[in-house]
């Protein structure tokens, strides 16, 4: 089968190459896979930048992916060949608090990932994906929807009475946008141009603010509260945003830390913190239960991914390079076949 596979560190060591087709052994899955997402995982892993938690060569790429059952091992009863499924991000964290040993072997870090024609999984790393949608919107989910249903949805029972701040026009802004708003949250959404802001209204943004032209936007995003302050914000951005987060917020608010897009080094202003009795929740994907309630919430709501740009699985370099770029809206997306 083709795979695309970096054989050291740097975009210039990713190549498509031929590799053993797999086999399932017992409890296991052979998924014929039909398209993949890029997260900003990915550019870390690629420069090395993933710590213990990633091989730094001769490593299958991407860790989101979908397609259709090819194969089953011996002993797997819940699955038959054609059925659509979409891969979990942790495979063996199944329910639960996430421990240590369950968050091994992530597919594009110590395990081999989804760029490939095929994969094998265990039979309960994988989920039915909602009949509305397309493989590429599919392969979008495990790890920037779960986030976002995590900050959302776990790290605040998001509803009617919240009022809920986005940043940007990423995978898991919009998708904390689209989960918000199917909750009934009000929701105030940055960005750094009038194009940007424009999709984030047809998204259902109720307040939009551009970030270039107001460097006090969580003082404004406050204002629009009223001057209560924001429920949640979702926060991406790391170092470069997250004193207008904290600016933004309620007495009592909660800030679901993400990213780390603009670097991981950061002031951390804790007076700001204590003062105003913030929540502060790291946020990290979720388990196949929480996918499991995500993804029914995104067929009940008909909730659409939303997908910027899709290439062949041989043009991944591109790809990624486009990711890094940043003028994305959404999810990059690989189509395998």
């Amino acid at each position: 089968m083709k795979a695309m596979v970096m054989g050291g560190l740097g975009l210039s060591n990713l190549a498509l190459r031929d590799v053993p087709d797999p086999k399932p052994g017992p409890g296991q899955v052979l998924v014929r896979m039909r398209a993949a997402s890029l997260n900003f995982r990915d550019l870390l892993t690629l420069d090395g930048k993933y710590g213990g938690m990633q091989k730094r060569e001769n490593l299958i790429l991407l860790s989101d992916g979908a397609g259709e059952v090819a194969e089953l091992g011996a002993g797997v009863k819940e699955w038959k060949v054609g059925d659509r499924v979409v891969g979990c991000f942790f495979p063996f964290w199944q329910d639960g608090e996430a421990q240590e040993f369950l968050l091994r072997d992530a597919p594009g870090g110590l395990a081999d990932g989804v760029a490939s024609e095929y994969r094998v999984f265990n039979s309960d790393a994988l989920l039915a994906i909602p009949p509305q949608l397309s493989f590429v919107e599919a392969a979008t989910l495990p790890c920037a929807a779960l986030t976002a249903w995590s900050a959302v949805r776990v790290a605040l029972r998001t509803g009617p009475e919240h009022v809920v701040l986005t940043q940007g026009t990423g995978g898991v802004s919009l998708f904390a946008l689209q989960f918000a708003k199917a909750a009934g949250a009000t929701v105030i959404s940055t960005s750094s141009s009038e194009a940007k802001l424009q999709r984030l209204r047809a998204l259902g943004a109720d307040h939009v603010i551009n970030y270039r032209d107001d460097a006090e936007w969580g003082k404004t995003a406050r204002k629009l509260t009223g001057g209560r302050g924001v429920d949640l914000v979702v926060e991406v951005g790391g170092a470069g945003t997250i004193k207008q987060s904290i600016r933004a917020s309620k007495l009592g608010g909660t800030v679901a830390v993400i990213g780390v897009v603009a670097g991981p080094s950061l002031d951390f202003p804790l007076p700001l913190i204590t003062m105003n009795m913030l929540n502060v929740v790291g946020v990290a994907l979720g388990n196949r239960r929480q996918f499991g309630d995500m993804l029914r919430a995104v067929g009940h709501h008909a909730i659409k991914p939303v997908v910027d740009k899709v290439f062949p699985l041989a043009e991944l370099p591109a790809a990624l390079e486009w990711l890094q770029g940043g003028n994305h809206v959404g999810k990059v997306c690989i189509e395998i076949g």
